[in-house]
């Protein structure tokens, strides 16, 4: 193996364990999340989880029994609507399904308009919801917040409301993650004593990108920092790069 693919070989065992492995569209089957499950169960480094509509969650449950992947699940999404007992109780649905995590969007149409206190209630709700054993992920969807004053206030918010996670974006909009929101974000949880974790997502599909979401984290919270438990990269387009790198003969 040359010098250049060696070091694309360490990055990928890095990334792996990192990486949320999802399939959010519309027409999933449960063929087809088994068939992402079997991906996840096949590779040699697997992912931290596997990301599903709550429709699939026990599907994926059973495909992953016996592994240490966790179950994610999506709420108030992709909409970020403001109804706080719809929320929490799709919440409360995934997680009797088997979920293990649930990653929520934001009400960021409301916040945007002003009305902090009711995105706030929806974040609270599903909080409230999940409690101390499910870990919640909040998407900002930081394209539509678009302002770094916008994209930082929600952040501040989220880790006031408890969160365990910050996370970009859907991938459901025109402009999901970038760079340059992430830095925000980051900067938010480096200012807060790293209490809050980050999961950049949409859009992620080469190596190269998710190594730039990796160096702005350690930048700012050191390689300590860098666990399954703080920090995520939803790509599920480089899953498949990654594990040929890492099955690669040396």
């Amino acid at each position: 193996m040359q010098p250049d693919e060696e070091l694309r070989r360490e990055l990928a065992v890095c990334l792996l364990p990192l990486l949320d492995l999802t399939s959010l569209n519309d027409d999933d089957t449960n063929a087809r999340i088994d068939a992402l499950c079997l991906r996840a169960r096949a590779c040699a480094i697997r992912p931290a989880a596997v990301c599903v509509h709550p429709a699939h969650v026990a599907t994926a449950r059973r495909a992953l029994v016996g592994t240490p992947v966790k179950i994610a699940s999506v709420v108030n999404f992709p909409d970020g609507g403001t109804d706080a007992a719809r929320a929490a109780l799709e919440t409360r649905q995934a997680i009797a399904a088997g979920a293990d995590e649930i990653d929520m969007v934001l009400p960021w149409a409301a916040f945007i308009a002003g009305d902090v206190a009711r995105a706030r209630a929806v974040v609270d709700a599903v909080r409230t919801a999940c409690g101390t054993r499910h870990t919640l992920k909040l998407i900002l969807e930081t394209g539509e917040l678009a302002t770094p004053e916008c994209i930082r206030a929600a952040a501040q918010l989220g880790i006031d409301a408890g969160v365990d996670f910050l996370k970009t974006s859907t991938g459901k909009v025109a402009v999901n993650a970038t760079p340059q929101a992430a830095a925000i974000m980051l900067d938010v949880i480096a200012a807060n004593r790293g209490r809050c974790g980050f999961k950049a997502a949409g859009g992620i599909r080469s190596l190269d990108a998710a190594v730039e979401y990796l160096d702005l984290a350690r930048a700012r919270l050191g390689d300590e920092w860098i666990t399954p438990e703080q920090f995520r990269i939803g790509a599920s387009a480089l899953f498949d790069q990654l594990a040929a790198l890492v099955a690669a003969p040396r």
